[in-house]
């Protein structure tokens, strides 16, 4: 197996969506400040578009979830 299907199969493996899961989370903190300074700022279309993003951060944690729980025990690397 070279290493570039490798790679493809660890995007695909429950290690890989962790790691996707977290890196979307991370995502989280820059939002919150997004928040923070909108708000310090009263800058009302700032604060819109960090609800924007916290709603794709929510929806892809979600999907990341769903297949999470698809690849139940048939995990690419392990098999």
């Amino acid at each position: 197996m070279s290493a570039l299907s490798k790679a493809k199969g660890f995007q695909k493996s429950k290690s890989g969506t962790y790691l996707s899961m977290a890196t979307t989370a991370f995502g989280a903190v820059g939002v919150v400040k997004q928040i923070r300074k909108a708000r310090a700022e009263s800058d009302t279309l700032r604060l819109i578009d960090a609800g924007v993003s916290a709603v794709a951060i929510v929806t892809g944690l979600a999907l990341l979830y769903r297949e999470l729980k698809r690849l139940g025990d048939d995990d690419v690397l392990l098999g």
